[in-house]
């Protein structure tokens, strides 16, 4: 049975990214409210709740938990509030989206799957890219088995945001070690095509990777003039899954292309597609298939109905996606449909890109737990 009722939803967190696709998302869904929203600069948040008519507003992210009205939570604050944000939510009882990533370990963010488990709240991880129709189209593909046996994955994240030094990089903790290589869009970017492969490609078993600092000298957001910080600018993989398919992903800060810049292969005995999450012409997205007697690559159309009312393939990608999740996520929780791209998923990547971390300061194979 369809649920009439809406889900209440309190913000956490009201700067660019809520402002651009968060916000948008759950104000567009016929299902959700939003009853409240929090951020530590008070004018910033009546700005975004007079844009988006939010009735509530404060600086305390506990009054916001505690509100009635708000059944979930949405946490969209810098990385190292998440867990604990996260984890206070889910305490008082209420559903969770977090973004990315959900904590700087998989230890922690397995914790917060089980702890979310044991309330018996709901949860998801802001893996934007998972819910690209093109993306969601060829997952249903490889579920039907029209790709037969999948052989390679390939997974690509082009990204030049901070190619120059002038560009302030984001979410560097105060007290990072800075005597070793620091892994940095292995972690903001290459989280979503790990998370992206493993849902298409299924589990990891082996990785091995190579990663490097590009640009030595730069700003970094928190710190003052130009940090000389060996942060990870781009890093290369090889992945061996655990049903014997190879796999390789490439994610960079410093690789010149358009923003995001996430493609995805997927080659298999019966059929081959690549799913291009790149704005070019106005387009957000494009899906290309090719099959054994018909080698050469052509475009598919994905069909209207597989995109949120109001949006169509020239919707700007952060407002189109985010609305495809919103209201997945208030399907979820209304309807009482199975879950996915949950905080365990969140974890799993998590787990991940630690094995990618691993591998490349050991300079070895990784291989990754049986689960």
């Amino acid at each position: 049975m369809r649920s009439d009722r809406r889900l209440g939803v309190g913000v956490l967190g009201a700067h660019a990214w809520a402002e651009k696709a968060h916000l948008p998302g759950h104000f567009a869904n016929p299902r959700t409210r939003l009853v409240a929203i929090c951020d530590v600069v008070e004018d910033r948040a009546r700005a975004m709740a007079d844009r988006f008519e939010i009735p509530f507003v404060t600086t305390d992210p506990d009054e916001l938990i505690a509100h009635s009205g708000v059944e979930m939570v949405d946490v969209c604050t810098p990385t190292d509030t998440h867990l604990d944000l996260s984890l206070r939510s889910i305490a008082a009882g209420k559903h969770v989206l977090c973004e990315k990533p959900l904590a700087r370990n998989a230890d922690d963010a397995f914790r917060a799957a089980r702890a979310a488990s044991e309330k018996g709240v709901r949860t998801k991880l802001g893996f934007t890219f998972r819910f690209s129709p093109a993306i969601r189209l060829m997952r249903e593909w490889i579920a039907e088995g029209r790709f037969g046996q999948i052989l390679h994955v390939h997974g690509l994240e082009q990204n030049s945001q901070f190619l120059s030094p002038d560009e302030p990089l984001r979410q560097v903790p105060a007290d990072v070690d800075a005597t070793q290589l620091i892994p940095s869009s292995v972690v903001g970017y290459g989280s979503h095509l790990v998370d992206l492969i493993r849902w298409c490609a299924g589990e990891f078993d082996s990785v091995v990777s190579t990663m490097n600092n590009y640009v030595p000298k730069r700003q970094v957001r928190g710190y003052e003039g130009y940090a000389e910080l060996p942060i990870e600018d781009g890093t290369v993989a090889l992945v061996e899954f655990a049903s014997g398919a190879q796999g390789m992903m490439q994610t960079s800060y410093v690789a010149i292309g358009n923003y995001p810049g996430v493609e995805i292969r997927i080659y298999g005995t019966e059929m081959a597609a690549v799913a291009r999450l790149v704005t070019e012409g106005g387009i957000a997205e494009t899906l290309h298939i090719a099959t054994p007697d018909d080698v050469e690559f052509r475009p598919v159309t994905v069909p209207g109905d597989r995109f949120p009312a109001g949006t169509d393939v020239r919707t700007p990608w952060a407002e189109l996606y985010y609305r495809n999740l919103t209201r997945i996520y208030a399907d979820e929780i209304l309807d009482a449909r199975s879950e996915e791209c949950t905080f365990y998923d969140g974890a799993k990547s998590q787990e991940i890109v630690d094995a990618l971390s691993t591998s490349y300061a050991e300079r070895r194979w990784v291989d990754l737990p049986k689960s």
